[in-house]
């Protein structure tokens, strides 16, 4: 029989991500010695007390269906951390509990975009945006960024890359793959552009609590209501909470669109898993004294990479302020990023993301998200790997 795959579904590009840490497990189950700096994922469990919030929510049967937004006291909760932590106001009828921080993406693009819109993502960009925002029927249009900048755009290219048909910006900072954090200044410069052109802002501040070096984030929706009625903020429990396969995000929005999102979610989804709800109001009421501790350790292992990695002949690496990845530039040893991370990952069993996934060929993406044993291990072989294509 022949099967037609839809033009939507066969334009999409597979995630690189998700593709490098799947084949780094089959080769560790298969007893190879692999080191991955692929997956975006912190290495500590979730915290003891969101664990014991979704066991007693299992244990008194709260498995059924919710409301297709989330339950109320989770919205609430969400609603109640934006004002504590971001002075900003939302009713919880404009906060959306999803499937997770990709979840909440792509219910924005869905709905928000449609054909011939323009949506703005400067590169290097997390992999997903582009094909969301095609999925959605748009149109991607990539502002590139060096490291010679930071990885920051600017708000004149911004300004300059808007048109008549741009109806999204998306600002992640911290940022996934570059961990490039923007200053207040410059989050209120750009959304300051998007204000005076009318386009919205999806900002993803999932990476939100993990900075270094004093570096303080500051949400585009708080410098004034103009700014508030153009962003939708998305977010997760991923990064901050290590809760990657609770698969819960969510996202704070104006009425309108939360409504709207509300509405796809019901016919898509339906509800985010019960008793992990229950299990994210905890993370968001309790404790938040493991953050700390985990700083600590992303701080030492980020400052050890970057020194190791801007050690080794051919690789030069900015250093970060936000978020647990490095993005060290490779294109001197003059193979492309795909080749490199596969010749790296055969040779000597280290995996890491090719920069073009993230829309920069000549980079690839480092997480020090695992031990420090993983990362010394890995980037002496790393070296090792650089000193043959030297020869």
């Amino acid at each position: 029989m022949q099967y037609r795959i839809s033009n939507r579904a066969a334009s999409l590009a597979p995630s690189l991500t998700l593709a490098i840490d799947s084949k780094a497990k089959q080769m560790k189950a298969e007893g190879q010695d692999v080191v991955g700096f692929g997956a975006g994922e912190p290495d500590f469990d979730t915290p003891q007390h969101i664990k014991d919030a979704a066991i007693k929510a299992l244990n008194e049967g709260f498995t059924k269906y919710t409301a297709s937004a989330g339950i109320p006291e989770l919205r609430q909760a969400i609603a109640d951390k934006c004002k504590r932590e971001n002075g900003l106001s939302y009713k919880p009828s404009q906060i959306i509990v999803s499937d997770g921080g990709k979840h909440s993406c792509y219910n924005v693009m869905m709905a928000t975009c449609q054909e011939g819109d323009e949506v703005i993502i400067p590169a290097p960009y997390w992999l997903s945006y582009p094909e969301m925002v095609k999925l959605a029927g748009a149109n991607p249009v990539i502002l590139p960024t060096t490291d010679k900048t930071e990885f920051k755009v600017t708000a004149d290219q911004l300004r300059s890359a808007i048109t008549v048909r741009t109806r999204l910006f998306i600002l992640n900072s911290p940022s996934n793959p570059t961990g490039t954090a923007y200053t207040p200044d410059e989050v209120k410069a750009l959304g300051d552009v998007c204000v005076d052109k009318g386009v919205l802002i999806m900002s993803d501040e999932i990476y939100e609590h993990l900075l270094y070096d004093g570096a303080v984030h500051k949400s585009v929706a708080s410098f004034s209501p103009a700014h508030y009625e153009d962003t939708i903020i998305v977010h997760g429990f991923a990064k901050a909470w290590s809760m990657t396969g609770w698969r819960l995000g969510f996202l704070a929005a104006p009425e309108p669109i939360a409504k709207a999102i509300d509405a796809i979610q019901s016919h898509s989804t339906s509800n985010p898993v019960s008793f992990a709800q229950k299990g994210a109001v905890a993370a968001l009421n309790g404790p938040q004294d493991h953050l700390k501790g985990w700083l600590a350790e992303y701080a030492k292992r980020r400052s050890y990479a970057w020194k190791k990695l801007n050690s080794i002949p051919g690789i030069s690496c900015v250093n970060v302020r936000g978020a647990f990845y490095l993005f060290p530039k490779i294109s001197s040893f003059g193979l492309s990023s795909t080749d490199f991370c596969a010749k790296l990952l055969e040779q000597e069993k280290v995996a890491a993301v090719p920069g073009i996934a993230f829309g920069a060929d000549e980079y690839i993406r480092i997480s020090y998200a695992t031990s420090m044993a993983n990362i010394e291990k890995g980037l002496d072989r790393l070296e090792r790997f650089a000193k043959t294509l030297r020869k």
